[in-house]
């Protein structure tokens, strides 16, 4: 297998301009604004298909929570939001675009000093806090961040830079992780 990924020459198109890419974003999120009503965001959307899932297996406990019963108690289905839609366009636009430009692949990146297992544990962890992090700041970098901060929302503004300096901080501890 090695050998025929080395006999195939792989043609990559290089990445989009930095500057062009960040004005397509703000386009996209216009968009998003001005067809939904909304800005952009996949934390929500994803509480909502964990919601949607355990309505599959735990009906009556999802109608008893408030929290859950807001999006599936009853008859209300929780996919049926525009974040799902956003959410389930954003992977299925990723995908192509990796496809079409050869670059779809699975792999793992990381640093030399840790073995894969390592890696997948730091960033199952890092996941795991930034999810409950997204549901405490009631959205996560994309919709605090980006949505938030283009309506200049001082919550939102909080909220990014909180991250940053968050992740100033914690840097220094796994530095040795990527070198």
């Amino acid at each position: 297998m090695g050998d025929l990924m080395n006999a195939v020459t792989v043609i990559k198109k290089p990445y989009i301009n930095p500057y062009l890419g960040g004005t397509l974003l703000g386009v996209v999120l216009f968009l998003a604004f001005y067809i939904t009503g909304n800005g952009l965001g996949a934390s929500g959307a994803i509480n909502q298909l964990q919601v949607a899932m355990l309505d599959l297996v735990a009906s009556n406990h999802v109608d008893r929570v408030a929290y859950m019963a807001q999006w599936a108690g009853g008859d209300r289905n929780p996919l049926a939001n525009t974040g799902v839609f956003m959410l389930a366009g954003t992977f299925l636009g990723g995908l192509l675009s990796g496809w079409v430009h050869r670059r779809l692949k699975v792999e793992i990146q990381k640093g030399p000093q840790i073995t894969n297992r390592t890696r997948l544990i730091m960033a199952f962890t890092g996941g795991t806090i930034m999810g409950f992090g997204a549901r405490f700041a009631r959205g996560c970098t994309s919709g605090q961040a980006l949505s938030g901060g283009a309506v200049l929302s001082v919550g939102s503004w909080v909220f990014m830079l909180c991250v940053f300096a968050g992740g100033y901080v914690v840097a220094w501890f796994v530095r040795k992780l990527w070198t």
